[in-house]
């Protein structure tokens, strides 16, 4: 038994710990604060994460099993601070018209794009169906990922672990190619305005419906406005229903997963928060970042270091 540990073989928390868990904690909040400024839910989080990370061997055992979400959730969240506008210079017109070229559809007043045809011929069905599919982009893939934890530990660890790798090639491109969605061109044309809060777009539609804020609320905390080349709304579910299938889930739950990846996809672009051409980056970057994770990243380094948090968790 290793220095250090009880026999359940988890860490005895000694001062070490302790000091480490401060440490990082500090850390943590100082640099949100530089980035994005102090918020409840900053100290909200970390409260969580210490109390589970402390409480008890099984609970530890979750935090240290879910860390690639949370790290996720960090990163995403300190994107705030470092705008990709900031970086490179910020396509408006360019996707616009490109997606115009290969998608366009003939109307009575020209040629218009995909969600201009949706803005002009929406539906409170289709208002409320993408909706619905649209606030379930996180629910989703976090509810699979419980149920791999519940059900394997090993498959649970490489869903996590092939997630994160996706967003990391997801937010190269954003700040490579940072991309305006299509509702900013609606309300702002070809025009550069940086200091603007996200765009609820067509899914305002579903609050009306429900007489909520959901969405409103949701999209006026956005990381970026420029961040919709490659849709990562879209590459989710695709992550979802690969793993799904690697755990041989029963075919019904299987064609859900189907559904809900041509939902999202639909309801990105009908909502006017993403052109068909992100979406298409999207579900590549996905393919993209399980191939890359499942063929070099379970194996050398990197996968001796994926084998010790299996045996943690």
């Amino acid at each position: 038994m290793g220095k250090g540990q009880n026999n359940a073989g988890f860490y005895k928390f000694d001062l070490s710990v302790i000091v480490w868990a401060t440490i990082l904690s500090i850390v943590y909040l100082i640099i949100e604060v530089f980035l994005t400024g102090y918020r409840p839910d900053h100290l909200g989080f970390l409260v969580f994460y210490l109390v589970g990370f402390f409480a008890h061997p099984s609970s530890r055992k979750f935090m240290l099993g879910f860390s690639f979400f949370f790290v996720y959730g960090i990163i995403f969240d300190s994107m705030k601070g470092y705008p990709n506008y900031l970086f490179s210079d910020v396509r408006i017109e360019e996707p616009y018209m490109l997606e115009k070229l290969l998608f366009g559809i003939d109307t009575a007043l020209g040629r218009v794009t995909p969600n201009e045809y949706f803005l002009a011929n929406s539906s409170t069905f289709l208002d409320v169906m993408s909706g619905s599919f649209y606030i379930n982009w996180m629910p989703i893939p976090l509810g699979f990922g419980v149920y791999l934890w519940f059900t394997n530990k090993r498959l649970f660890i490489h869903f996590s672990a092939a997630f994160f790798t996706v967003n990391v090639l997801g937010w190269i491109i954003y700040y490579t190619y940072p991309a305006a969605p299509p509702w900013y061109v609606q309300m702002y044309g070809f025009e550069e305005h940086f200091d603007i809060p996200g765009g609820v777009a067509g899914l305002v539609k579903f609050d009306e419906f429900f007489g909520i804020t959901l969405f409103q609320d949701l999209y006026s905390k956005g990381s970026n406005v420029f961040a919709a080349m490659p849709s990562l709304h879209s590459a989710y579910p695709v992550i979802v229903f690969f793993y799904g299938l690697k755990k041989r889930v029963h075919w019904i739950v299987s064609l859900f997963f189907g559904i809900f990846v041509l939902g999202i996809w639909f309801a990105a672009v009908y909502t006017s928060h993403h052109y068909i051409l992100d979406v298409i980056a999207g579900a590549s970057c996905s393919i993209a970042g399980i191939f890359i994770f499942e063929k070099f990243l379970t194996k050398g380094k990197s996968g001796q270091i994926l084998e010790k948090l299996i045996a943690k968790v």
